[in-house]
């Protein structure tokens, strides 16, 4: 019997409510709107789903890709013969004192939102960021100056071995680097942030600048996932591209937006090949011009 079948079966027997789909595009559950299906699709509810699940797929050996809102990840053409675990509806958010504590399907946009409804400031940088909570925690997603080590308090998450609570001291978090990115087989199910009481309007007014900024500055009008490479030390990876005439450079339907050359976005129909081949484009021509080396900070699924 396939791994497939197998999984279908204790998927019916042990989680009858979890909804479970078969041979899924990807390109439906990605904000750069490419790639091909998912053999199996997961979207849990809670995190007991979760755990349960994860159990299934260790015990079978079934390689696993885990995705929070698909803002930040770029899906192969030829799809992929895995599970994908979508977060996304791990939503639960709850308040005690000045902290919020949240599931990891959490859009980073929607517990700012929240914050500033309940009177608390220190996510204002987190308005407009499309990406959930515990993707925001494996990158430490930030901008304008802030970033989730700021106000994370501690993360409950799935290791191998077990559940366990991990603070923030020990998350190891810089720029786009977690305790998650060392080790990937962990799962994030939740996370506290601690944020400070403040003024409602004051809030409210900060996101909504930072939300005019964001729309001024980056291609939102276009299927994209986000700035397509990390900042190199000492440099802005869009002005370096900018700098090697290479705003408005395409491949295929994938082009460097000629509003931000930091971002490459789906012009309609690119391909993950198209993609692929314009990101190295970027970095050859980058590389010869200045000896900078461009990494992808988004998530290439091979």
């Amino acid at each position: 019997m396939s791994w497939e079948s197998t999984l279908d079966q204790k998927i019916t027997d042990y989680l009858p409510n979890l909804k479970w789909l078969r041979d899924e595009p990807l390109s439906r559950h990605s904000s750069f709107r490419i790639g091909g299906c998912a053999k199996r699709m997961a979207f849990p509810k809670t995190a007991e789903e979760l755990i349960v699940l994860d159990g299934f797929l260790r015990e079978l050996g079934v390689r696993t890709i885990l995705l929070g809102n698909g803002t930040n990840v770029l899906f192969p053409d030829e799809g992929v013969d895995a599970v994908v675990i979508a977060t996304g509806e791990m939503t639960q958010i709850e308040r005690d004192g000045d902290c919020l504590t949240a599931d990891a399907g959490v859009s980073l946009a929607r517990l700012a939102t929240v914050a500033w409804q309940e009177g608390l400031t220190g996510l204002e940088f987190a308005h407009g960021i499309p990406g959930s909570l515990g993707g925001g925690v494996v990158m430490n997603a930030g901008a304008y100056d802030g970033a989730l080590s700021d106000v994370l308090s501690e993360v409950t998450a799935l290791f191998p071995d077990g559940v366990r609570t991990v603070p923030v001291e020990e998350l190891h978090l810089s720029y786009r680097h977690s305790l998650f990115t060392e080790q990937p087989e962990a799962i994030a199910l939740r996370a506290k942030v601690r944020l400070q009481a403040g003024d409602r309007n004051a809030i409210k007014t900060r996101m909504d600048e930072l939300m005019a900024r964001r729309k001024a500055s980056q291609p939102l009008e276009y299927p994209s996932a986000g700035s397509t490479f990390k900042r190199p030390a000492g440099h802005f990876a869009g002005r370096l591209i900018e700098d090697a005439g290479l705003k408005g450079a395409s491949v295929g339907g994938a082009q460097v937006s000629g509003k931000h050359a930091g971002f490459v976005i789906n012009t309609g129909g690119a391909t993950c090949a198209d993609v692929l081949s314009l990101i190295e484009k970027i970095q050859k021509t980058v590389y010869d011009a200045t000896g900078v080396v461009l990494e992808p900070e988004v998530r290439i699924i091979r």
